[in-house]
């Protein structure tokens, strides 16, 4: 009678209507307009059985301009809240689709306090028999307790912690009191700055701590890793590259460090590279403690995710996004900020091209494909907010940042972000407060560039047309085209190569229409090849002309810059992707032209291309014709290979690609430490791989191969990693159909990473005819993912579904599928509709 009752004044008074599932728009707009001063004093006993749930006590403390109804968001069952209690009684609530709601009768103008106890849900904990983490980005944190889970209502946070015994713990603010009793230990925080709830964060189990001093500031990492010489051999390194970032963005921005205290956590198969929360940065143990055989490309990848996480601090941290529909600004200035902080660490390496590589190919991945998206998009609701993640926003932002600031001016550019930090500090802002800021300091027209690269989706098409006149060029045309049919132009620079037989000349361009002539190179003899991305700025597809296309499969070698040479691959790559280019004519190009390549990047980047080109381009009958001679190149790439890393490079992709007896057994050797390969040692995540790819090949002894491989693993979270893959090595069709059905169960899948590597193997293109059984139910079960997974999870579950195949079988389950839901979230559509591109392109 009494929840009735209460419905019924819920319904009746201002404001009343159920907000429905999620964090829709329209609450959070009235929260935000209605709700000031937010403090959370949380405490989390968390118990040393992970069987048992984590209880809470939170106090909520805000201010009301009038007494009103406070809707705050938790998804749990009615059962996981014990009380709501103010001024010492209990306050009547409801639960139901996810908020509890207070009535506006339990509220008073001014400051209001309440207590709720409450059971945390597991969900976003991420809980390990020795370890927990919180994950609660995008809008997560209403999983494990009551709040108002959205960005632009940041609050100060207040934590204790209750752990066994044992224990360390970290969360955004310092530790102010340590104690224990009875096997337990209790950890005060410190209150923290204003932030939102995707940025609180606690962490605790059995790590071990390194600290160090760096510029008067102590820094701390926990992490679980158990080769001691590892983690000495990666300490100092890791600890100088956020020291020199920390000063780099305190120079840049002209605002110090605002978060106080330094700490960060390395965390075994953690979902992401990282995760910024202030003061308790969380990372993939993998990305930061590096094996001694790391390529050039890893340690770059490492000081790059540093550069990126430490950016966050200012950009996203002490300036947050409104709405996550402009979640992209936070992504897209760290990875523009890294790139800058990254390039005096590496003088040696060319960062023009390190721009290139590290951007280009990943965007052009989702962007050519009928499942691309805008950058910017609208969200109605935060439970969708997990999918505007991904390549658009991580690799092709900053490509789009970078035009930017070459129409504002690299000063304007860094003066226009210096007031939009310190206009927005420690609250929120959206992307047209940012442009109204840049507008002031260029003549463009920001609005209307903005319309076509951030609002529109989709990347434009360049052909060039080329006229001679008695051996020279008489003029050189570019046409762009919108592959979608809109008419949209991309105002963009970029410098046009074009090749001799002793240089290349780029011409500068500033292409603002369809058609752009290159008026400067009017009159010049007749180039080579003609490649508008060849200077690493222009993009989009570039189709390149016939006597390019032929000159440069024939030739790319004999390019002297190793930037136009990587942008002379990345063209190439598309062109096969469009058809234009024969896979086997690529590979052919890559055996001749690799030995020859001086720069490790390019290589890096062709390796990865062969592999894939190997696999998803080439049918079984091919590739196994093909195999002798393309670990032949691989094998004396190793051996020429001048450190351990480009050694490590070149033996990754043979790994990944060895079909032939000679090459299994040379393998195999490798593995059973019977053979070494000089100047390239092993450890223990290299001998995991091998073991792994030996057993997906079916060679004789694979199942005694896994379980030695098992058995010699120290690492307890790399063998508890190990132990559930295995199944999905399995010969046996059944074995492997009962590796796939535990992975419907939920409770199966928290450990993300876990779950991708076995579906990559269950999928390997080596078990394609009997994977086709498993195409249908894993777009069964997209949805639940997005529901249940983090960010990333959908499109890397569907990537690891569809990556093995290339049959019209297994295209045809696809379009069957996206057929029948004719009412499929359309951002999932985009999900499977990219990762199923090369699929379609292979199965024509």
């Amino acid at each position: 009678m009494v929840t009735l009752l209460l419905a019924t004044i819920l319904a009746v008074q201002p404001g009343g209507d159920r907000p429905g599932r999620g964090v829709p728009d329209s609450l959070a707009r009235e929260r935000a307009g209605t709700i000031e001063a937010l403090r959370y004093d949380l405490t989390f006993t968390v118990p040393g059985d992970i069987g048992e749930r984590v209880h809470g006590q939170v106090v909520i403390r805000f201010r009301l301009r009038a007494p009103r109804r406070v809707v705050l968001d938790f998804a749990q069952p009615r059962e996981s809240v014990g009380s709501v209690r103010a001024g010492g009684r209990d306050v009547p609530f409801t639960l139901a689709d996810g908020h509890l709601t207070i009535p506006a009768a339990a509220t008073t103008a001014g400051d209001n306090e309440f207590a709720i106890a409450f059971t945390a849900g597991d969900e976003p904990l991420n809980r390990d028999a020795e370890f927990l983490y919180t994950l609660f980005v995008p809008a997560r944190a209403h999983l494990a307790f009551p709040c108002f889970d959205q960005p632009d209502l940041r609050a100060r946070y207040t934590l204790t912690l209750e752990v066994p015994s044992g224990w360390e713990a970290a969360s955004n603010g310092a530790a102010t009191g340590t104690g224990s009793e009875g096997g337990r230990t209790r950890v005060r925080f410190a209150e923290t700055e204003p932030i939102p709830t995707y940025l609180f964060a606690f962490v605790a189990g059995r790590f071990s701590v390194e600290t160090a001093r760096r510029n008067g500031r102590e820094l701390r990492m926990l992490h679980r890793e158990t080769d001691a010489a590892k983690v000495a051999r990666n300490r100092d390194a890791i600890f100088d590259l956020h020291a020199a970032a920390l000063a780099w963005l305190e120079d840049y921005t002209g605002i110090p460090y605002p978060f106080g205290k330094f700490d960060f956590v390395a965390i075994p198969s953690f979902q992401f590279g990282g995760m910024e929360h202030p003061g308790a940065i969380l990372y993939n143990a993998s990305g930061l403690l590096l094996d001694e055989s790391a390529t050039q490309n890893q340690m770059l990848d490492r000081a790059s995710l540093i550069a990126h996480e430490t950016s966050h601090m200012w950009f996203g941290d002490l300036v947050t996004m409104r709405w996550f529909n402009d979640v992209w600004m936070k992504e897209v200035f760290a990875n523009v900020m890294a790139a800058k902080i990254v390039n005096p660490s590496f003088p040696q390496v060319n960062h023009e091209l390190r721009f290139l590589m590290a951007h280009y190919p990943g965007a052009y991945q989702v962007d050519r494909t009928a499942g691309t998206n805008p950058i910017r998009q609208d969200l109605s609701n935060l439970d969708e907010a997990g999918q505007l993640y991904g390549a658009i926003i991580y690799q092709k932002a900053p490509i789009v940042m970078r035009q930017l600031e070459l129409i504002v001016g690299e000063r304007p550019f860094r003066d226009g972000l210096r007031e939009y930090l310190k206009t927005y500090a420690f609250g929120t802002a959206t992307w047209l407060d940012l442009v109204r800021i840049l507008d002031a300091r260029t003549p463009e027209d920001l609005a209307t560039w903005s319309r076509a690269w951030v609002e529109a989706r989709g990347r434009p098409e360049f052909t060039t047309a080329v006229r001679l006149d008695r051996g020279r060029l008489s003029r050189l045309m570019l046409t762009m085209r919108d592959p979608f049919e809109r008419g949209l132009v991309w105002p963009q620079r970029i410098r046009v190569a074009l090749g001799y037989t002793d240089r290349v000349r780029d011409v500068p361009a500033y292409v603002t229409g369809r058609t752009t002539r290159i008026r400067p190179a009017e009159g010049w003899p007749a180039p080579l090849f003609v490649l508008p991305g060849g200077g690493g700025l222009g993009y989009g597809l570039f189709v390149l002309d016939e006597a390019s296309r032929s000159y440069l499969l024939a030739h790319v070698e004999a390019i002297g810059d190793p930037l136009t040479r990587g942008a002379a691959w990345i063209a190439l790559w598309e062109n096969l992707l469009e058809g234009r280019v024969g896979a086997a004519a690529f590979l052919d190009a890559v055996q001749r032209a690799l030995p020859a390549e001086t720069d490790e990047q390019n290589v890096q980047r062709v390796l990865g291309y062969a592999a894939r080109a190997f696999w998803r381009h080439l049918p079984a009958d091919v590739r196994a014709r093909r195999a002798p001679g393309l670990e032949a190149m691989l094998r004396a790439g190793i051996g020429r290979a001048a450190s351990a890393g480009a050694k490590a490079a070149w033996f990754s992709t043979f790994r990944d690609v060895a079909l032939s007896a000679d090459g299994l057994r040379w393998l195999e050797a490798l593995w059973r430490r019977d053979e070494t390969i000089p100047g390239l040692p092993f450890a223990e995540p290299d001998e995991i791989t091998m073991a792994l790819e030996l057993a997906v090949r079916e060679v004789p002894g694979w199942r005694q191969m896994l379980e030695v491989e098992r058995d010699r693993i120290q690492n307890p979270d790399r063998k508890a990693r190990f132990v559930f893959v295995m199944p999905a090595l399995s010969a046996d069709p059944a074995e492997r159909e009962q590796a796939f059905d535990r992975l419907l169960r939920v409770e199966n899948r928290r450990r993300e990473p876990w779950v991708l590597e076995s579906m990559a193997y269950l999928n390997h293109p080596l078990r394609e005819a009997h994977a086709l059984t498993f195409v249908g139910p894993s777009l069964e079960l997209l949805r639940e993912i997005q529901r249940t997974g983090d960010i990333f999870f959908p499109g890397r579950w569907m990537e690891a579904a569809l990556s093995g195949h290339r049959s019209p079988e297994a295209a045809a389950i696809v379009r069957d599928f996206l057929g029948r839901e004719l009412q499929y979230p359309q951002r999932l559509r985009w999900t499977i509709l990219s990762a199923a591109d090369e699929l379609f392109r292979t199965s024509r």
